[in-house]
């Protein structure tokens, strides 16, 4: 597996970091930000231009193309102009403080940036762009619907799930933990400040580390999976928790098994990692750490506040999973759905339903599609086959003994 093609990582926005004196960097670039807008939409265009992208609710807006086979989904990009023009209509002054920076592309001359218009009627918002083909979409549904092996669809998703993060996390940082006062954004939204003059504590966006973890019996032949209420029928996957303070990964992946499943863990591998930008908003951004973790102990004690059942099963059992879960027709099916969206169609529809989709022939399991840590995780043990997971490690990976 190549770790480098983990949904909402890949950013390419965020490759490079600036240095404060190129005009792409978030200082400069705000600077020009702040002329610009008094004089929008007169302005002449400036070098670099900027580009807006807006939310609504935690949801990119987003216009959908038809592909050869399968509509295609892209990030709805407004100009500045737009994106002033579109906030005037509901009655709201755009100002530099209302965008928060995403990055450049120097090749194209472009500074990116995010807004955050929920606050507006949406529906007002949503008729404005209608004629445009643009519509809000949850990023849950954005993932379902990208194509894993497209780098265009993975790099959108990437972005949108950045911004999601950012935006959600100014929303729920409006105060200052120290001392109750307002906060403020500083460095273009890349951070805020407290307001307070005798306080001005320093902010910075937060990230949730959540450990999950493949619990593997001691033949190396099976292979723990869970089942929690809200999961759709017949999905199984892997064990996870919050890393809580004071605690190492590894104590963190031992300790989640044994409260979920009863089952006590030796030998703890790391295996990659990936951002989760999609959770509730008051954990904007989730970073799962994945692992494999080799079982001490086999019986199982479910604790059924955490989990709705957890099973062992065998390697071929799990092969099985993967091979019947067609996250092709998944795909397709959501892309299809988000096309339909843009064209004024179950605009307010959930599409949380429409997750793995199987076909006639239903698999008596099947595990989370590859957007998700989880799915490589448990393929890539499929993968190895039986003996030692050891002997095919990732380079960089790091074992860590009790």
């Amino acid at each position: 597996m190549n770790l480098r093609t983990h949904a909402y990582a890949g950013n390419p926005l965020r490759s490079k970091t600036p240095k404060s004196t190129d005009s792409f960097s978030p200082s400069s670039a705000f600077k020009s930000l702040k002329s610009l807008i008094p004089s929008i939409p007169n302005h002449p265009t400036p070098s670099p231009d900027f580009k807006v992208l807006p939310f609504s609710k935690g949801r990119p807006l987003v216009f959908s193309s038809g592909g050869d086979t399968t509509p295609l989904w892209h990030l709805g990009w407004i100009s500045l102009s737009d994106c002033k023009a579109l906030l005037a209509t509901r009655g709201i002054d755009l100002d530099e403080n209302s965008l928060v920076y995403l990055g450049p592309k120097a090749e194209e001359d472009l500074v990116y940036w995010a807004v955050d218009v929920s606050s507006q009627e949406e529906h007002g918002v949503v008729l404005e762009l209608a004629s445009r083909k643009l519509c809000f979409v949850e990023v849950r549904t954005l993932m379902v619907a990208a194509d894993w092996e497209d780098q265009r669809a993975m790099d959108e998703l990437a972005i949108a799930g950045h911004a999601r993060a950012l935006l959600e996390w100014h929303k729920v940082s409006l105060f200052c933990g120290a001392c109750g006062g307002s906060t403020v954004p500083k460095e273009a939204g890349r951070r805020k400040q407290c307001s307070n003059e005798a306080c001005k504590k320093r902010v910075y966006p937060r990230v949730d580390p959540v450990v999950i973890m493949l619990v593997i019996d001691r033949e190396n032949d099976r292979a723990l999976l869970s089942r929690q209420a809200r999961f759709v029928p017949r999905m199984w996957s892997c064990l996870a928790g919050f890393i809580e303070p004071g605690e190492s990964l590894e104590e963190a992946v031992r300790r989640e098994t044994w409260e979920e499943t009863g089952i006590e863990v030796g030998e703890v591998v790391y295996h990659s990692s990936q951002p989760w930008p999609v959770g509730p908003s008051s954990m904007p951004c989730q970073l799962m750490l994945g692992f494999f973790a080799f079982a001490k102990t086999l019986d199982i004690n479910v604790d059924k506040e955490e989990l709705e059942d957890a099973q062992w099963h065998s390697r071929e059992d799990v092969k099985k999973a993967v091979s019947f879960a067609e996250y092709r027709k998944a795909q397709r099916t959501a892309a299809s759905k988000i096309e339909q969206m843009c064209k004024g169609v179950e605009r307010n529809q959930s599409l949380s339903t429409d997750f793995n989709v199987e076909s006639g022939e239903l698999a008596p399991m099947f595990i989370p599609g590859p957007t998700a840590i989880a799915h490589h995780l448990i393929s890539t043990w499929v993968d190895q086959g039986s003996g030692n997971v050891h002997s095919k490690q990732q380079p960089g990976v790091s074992l860590s003994n009790l």
